[in-house]
């Protein structure tokens, strides 16, 4: 029967393969994007959430992406001059502005993940049957890791 000690070791080494293998996934897909996109990841990730949680705030923004709200209003702003987003009044709030995507924003985002997509399409293609049913089982895991506190 395993030890506390042993389960120990073996968590961590599944947290040292996983980090490793998850971060080469995203470096792979960080690749796949369009060479004429000129954002940066950290702007696509803020288009990517306003595409999927709808108009926000910046503090929201801030929020939903785990960084400073000075460093979102940077963000934002490049993003507005770039034409990506819309400001607007928030509703009961007038000292808030909301964000939402441009129609050029909804555009670059559909267009990143096509591509992303289609790159990832192909690789799993490659899998056999048994790997493509453990990655589904594994999907929503990874996505409860990834967004847990």
């Amino acid at each position: 029967m395993p030890t506390v000690e042993m389960a120990s070791r073996t968590d961590a080494g599944l947290a040292s393969e996983l980090r490793l293998s998850v971060m080469r996934l995203r470096r792979r897909l960080a690749n796949e994007r369009h060479p004429d996109n000129p954002l940066s990841m950290g702007a696509m990730s803020v288009l990517g959430c306003l595409f999927r949680n709808g108009d926000l705030t910046v503090g929201e923004l801030a929020s939903h992406e785990r960084v400073q709200p000075p460093s979102m209003t940077r963000t934002v702003n490049a993003l507005d001059a770039g034409g990506y987003v819309v400001r607007r009044k928030h509703d009961t709030d007038g000292r808030q502005v909301v964000l939402a995507l441009s129609d050029r924003g909804r555009t670059t985002v559909l267009a990143d993940r096509a591509r992303r997509d289609a790159w990832l399409a192909q690789r799993l293609r490659d899998l056999t049957t048994d790997e493509r049913d453990t990655l589904r089982r594994a999907a929503p895991i990874l996505e409860r890791l990834a967004t847990s506190d």
